[in-house]
């Protein structure tokens, strides 16, 4: 297995490093709140780590697992120290009701990495159409993703593999802003009947 750093300390962070960590990959936690980020450590457990916030990650994969307002400003703040890596951005711009999202085609959160990302690194959505709770409860689960790249993708793909999950790709970077809709319509289904233990996925014959 590999090693997968985690920019953020919250429940998806947790949820994810958890799931990985099971799983044989060595999980390294990046954090402004450092007592925060040794806390999930100790949680996750199975020789999790903390690295130092804005420093170059141990992971050839990046997690970028903090709120989506957050999100750009992060990746700017650790500006070069991420060439070369692959980052997963796992956000849901949702506005204050989460009926809706504040982003508009050409303007996702992963589109808006990719802007402000080093040169040679690679941006591929994915974990957003999952509620963490849900990844929490280690089962199998569809997991949709869309990036700039594809060996990228390939990639995360494997990744999400290795963590019991189908990965779905829905293509290049253009499909960011629909996977952030998807986020939406899964709130959707979950506040009106199917419940929030409620996963979305897909039939491929």
């Amino acid at each position: 297995m590999t090693t997968i750093s985690i920019i953020g300390s919250g429940n998806m962070a947790t949820a994810i490093g958890t799931r990985a960590a099971k799983r044989g990959h060595t999980i390294e936690l990046m954090s402004r709140n450092t007592a925060k980020a040794q806390a999930v450590a100790d949680q996750i457990g199975n020789g999790a780590t903390i690295g130092t916030y804005g420093e170059k990650p141990a992971g050839d994969i990046v997690i970028v697992a903090v709120l989506y307002a957050g999100a750009v400003d992060v990746v700017a703040h650790y500006g070069d120290s991420l060439a070369g890596k692959i980052l997963v951005d796992i956000t849901n711009p949702f506005n204050a009701d989460a009926n809706g999202i504040v982003t508009t085609p050409g303007r996702s959160v992963a589109q808006q990495i990719a802007a402000v990302a080093p040169e040679g690194t690679h941006v591929v959505k994915a974990f957003n159409t999952i509620f963490g709770h849900v990844l929490a409860q280690d089962r199998p689960l569809d997991a949709f993703l869309a990036g700039d790249n594809d060996e990228a993708r390939v990639r995360v793909a494997a990744f999400l593999e290795s963590l019991d999950m189908r990965p779905l790709d829905a293509g290049g970077l253009e499909m960011t802003h629909a996977l952030e809709w998807a986020g939406i319509l899964l709130m959707g289904l979950a506040r009106n009947g199917a419940g929030f233990d409620v996963a979305l996925s897909a039939e491929v014959h």
